[in-house]
């Protein structure tokens, strides 16, 4: 019989001579066009659609684990993308001047895959992901793929990677898109050419502390964005700069930071990696979108899911003070959900809040993931199943 490791070897050894694959990663690649052939050609009988990486699926964390493939597609300044590959999971190959290495010229997005108990595959809004990207890729003046092409080149990479989405309950495959500037520039500006690359990796909670609710610090001497930079699109340029901050923060025992407005330093903004909103009796608020707060997919998720379930949801400028009357706090994003907030620690003083069942964050977050696993009929148009 047989291998499917060897039928995929035998196939991607036959491309070789007609591909225009990317020697970045020096991996054996196959074209967009080639990769239904892939999963056609390659299916052999003692294959199961079931068959599962040998991973502990109970106990995964929020780390990189390295999977079969990964997606590749180049194209030049002034250009546009127009064929991509898979290539084996590996390292790629950059010049020491490239743009990204240099001057930070990248975004990436981030969302994820779940698999049902009849082992479909759901993937979230990834139109969403792909749309936020082209906006960032304009900012930080690079080509992007089209919204086909995103959510193709997404497709691609989780079929290829399948045994690696967790059984259903056990997690979820995190998938990252990631657009750069690859081509070499001493000088400051724009790089000649681009690469958009898709991995993914098995994933379970963001925090560890698990469903544990979260404690906050907020950061008055560092600022996570201003008017005028980055801090409404996922640039890589926006998140090292918040380690200092990050890393006090745990030091003295506190799960996250959440940054206030770099103006008057009095307005509740977003945590490190992810938005926050307030509750208070039937009413939800968040701050609002101003450039220097990131358009979550999530973050837009609860707020539709919120006002179906008849709160009333308010986008605005929230003063911290408003803090101590508020009932509830959680934060949203693609890699915590919906993570409760126990406390929030300001000038010194601990504010506590409602946490646990019955709240209205729990509420939310079973319906979101409801959607997002198929227990829920999803009548929002967000779920794409990959087949």
């Amino acid at each position: 019989m047989i291998s499917r490791s060897v039928c995929i070897c035998n196939l991607l050894q036959s491309l070789r001579a007609t591909s225009s694959s990317s020697k970045i990663g020096c991996y054996y690649g196959f074209s967009s066009q080639a990769s239904s052939s892939l999963q056609q050609t390659c299916e052999p009988s003692n294959y199961r659609d079931d068959d599962y990486a040998d991973l502990d699926w109970d106990n995964l964390g929020f780390g990189i684990m390295p999977t079969d493939y990964m997606y590749l597609m180049k194209c030049s300044k002034g250009e546009d993308f127009e064929q991509g590959q898979l290539n084996r999971y590996g390292n790629i190959e950059l010049g020491p001047a490239a743009g990204v290495l240099n001057y930070g010229q990248a975004v990436y997005e981030g969302t994820k895959v779940h698999r049902k108990e009849d082992g479909r595959l759901l993937l979230f809004r990834p139109e969403q992901n792909a749309m936020r990207m082209k906006f960032g890729a304009e900012r930080m003046c690079m080509p992007s793929p089209s919204i086909d092409q995103f959510v193709d080149a997404v497709k691609q990479t989780v079929l290829a990677n399948k045994r690696w989405v967790p059984p259903p309950g056990k997690g979820s495959l995190y998938i990252r898109p990631l657009l750069m500037g690859s081509g070499q520039i001493l000088g400051l500006g724009a790089a000649p050419e681009y690469t958009f690359l898709v991995y993914v990796s098995p994933v379970g909670n963001y925090f560890k502390e698990g469903f544990a609710p979260l404690n906050l610090y907020v950061e008055k001497d560092f600022d996570r964005a201003s008017r005028g930079g980055t801090g409404g699109i996922k640039s890589i340029t926006n998140y090292a700069p918040g380690l200092k901050a990050l890393t006090k923060a745990k030091n003295r025992g506190f799960s996250d930071v959440l940054y206030l407005d770099s103006v008057n330093r009095k307005n509740i903004e977003e945590v490190s990696s992810c938005n926050i909103f307030i509750v208070k009796g039937n009413a939800i608020s968040t701050p609002a979108i101003n450039g220097t707060i990131l358009p979550g997919v999530t973050r837009r998720s609860i707020i539709e899911i919120a006002r179906d379930h008849g709160y009333q949801v308010e986008e605005c400028v929230i003063p911290i003070d408003e803090l101590i009357d508020a009932d509830e706090v959680f934060c949203t994003g693609t890699a915590v959900g919906v993570a409760s907030i126990g406390s929030i620690t300001y000038e010194g003083k601990r504010i506590k809040f409602k946490t646990g069942a019955q709240t209205v964050s729990q509420e939310l977050y079973s319906t979101l993931v409801g959607i997002k696993t198929g227990l829920i009929e999803d009548k929002m148009g967000w779920i794409v199943e990959i087949e």
